[in-house]
């Protein structure tokens, strides 16, 4: 566990220790501005800081947010030059990156490297690339050729399109496009890009594309179905985009979706379980063993939480530590924040 004595506090604000994002936060009581470990800005003295454990109990203390490191916002977004590149992502998807253009926007691409794998566990430049392959895949699905798909999507060649397609899906692109018993389809949403993976009745994966676990669980729906999956969509993926548009809207509190996920009876014990916790509110893990009427199962509850192949829909990320700390989330901690903010607003009965 993390020291939270006052004294490390202060070092770790000192040096800007990441190991507190979101663990601990600093009221300046000479400014009445609160702020993360890791603010660049000024450090205050010793004697003019409060240490509070959420940006909820700061807030309630009568700090203000501070304006440079956004503290009541997710980890993420404290980071301006991180917003600023992701923010590029989305207004060119398309674009081919370099780290001699990171450097030419003023920022140093070591630092970037570094930030992006802290956040989302993955570089700068690999967020991008998938931002460009989701491009290519959402032409392909429109009926286009390859090969236009491939110079859409930003790649200077075929075979590199196709190798990227293959390390995904398990196949090549132009497999893919005869479509079969599954179809899979990328859907935009404000935490980034997300693969669902549907028949006509039933959604059987739903994950971020950039999760790491994400081409073995392709590969495993692969076999699941006795060969490939499409590239395309269907009425069950227009409806799961549906749904999804209005939970971030603030307009649906539940999904209302058939689900296929693929795991053991145990597995499916746990997902039902997280199913029944209402929005707005969190478990802790042995919270969810006593659910299912297993209180000693709290570590292989742990694991059949991080093994849910149908994310934000099957909501794993209600679950949280015994002592209120966010735990890890395969999807990355900043969208576990921003879930569990955007469900704040759905803890009334009237939001239901």
């Amino acid at each position: 566990m993390l020291d939270l004595s006052e004294d490390r506090l202060y070092a770790a604000l000192s040096n800007r220790d990441p190991a507190y994002e979101g663990r601990a936060f600093v009221g300046v009581t000479s400014t009445g501005i609160f702020c993360r470990l890791t603010c660049p800005a000024r450090k205050p003295k010793p004697q003019n800081c409060r240490w509070f454990t959420s940006a909820n109990a700061a807030q309630a203390a009568g700090f203000r947010p501070c304006k440079r490191c956004h503290p009541a916002g997710a980890t993420a977004e404290g980071d301006a030059d991180v917003t600023r590149l992701r923010a590029a992502i989305e207004a060119d998807p398309a674009r081919r990156w370099s780290e001699a253009d990171v450097a030419e926007m003023g920022m140093d691409p070591s630092t970037i490297r570094r930030a992006f794998r802290r956040h989302f566990g993955m570089t700068f430049l690999q967020m991008a690339r998938e931002a460009r392959l989701r491009e290519g895949a959402r032409r392909m699905a429109g009926g286009d050729a390859v090969i236009e798909a491939q110079l859409d999507a930003g790649f200077d060649s075929a075979s590199g399109f196709r190798q990227a397609f293959a390390r995904l899906f398990g196949h090549p692109p132009a497999a893919m496009r005869g479509g079969g018993g599954l179809v899979a389809d990328w859907i935009d949403t404000p935490l980034g890009g997300m693969i669902a993976v549907a028949d006509d009745a039933a959604l059987h994966l739903l994950e971020f594309t950039d999760r790491k676990a994400l081409k073995g669980q392709l590969a495993k729906l692969s076999k699941d179905a006795g060969g490939r999956i499409g590239l395309g969509q269907s009425e069950m993926t227009r409806e799961t985009a549906r749904q999804l548009a209005g939970f971030f809207a603030g307009d649906r509190a539940r999904f209302d979706l058939t689900l296929s996920p693929h795991g053991t009876t145990f597995q499916r014990r746990v997902w039902d379980a997280l199913i029944r916790i209402p929005a707005g509110e969190t478990r802790s893990y042995a919270e969810v063993a006593q659910a299912i009427g297993q209180p000693t199962a709290t570590r292989a509850v742990a694991r059949a939480n991080a093994t849910n192949g149908i994310a934000i829909v099957i909501p794993c990320h209600r679950v949280i530590g015994a002592d209120g700390s966010l735990t890890g989330y395969a999807g990355g901690l900043w969208r576990k924040e921003k879930l569990i903010a955007v469900e704040r607003g759905y803890a009334s009965p009237e939001s239901a």
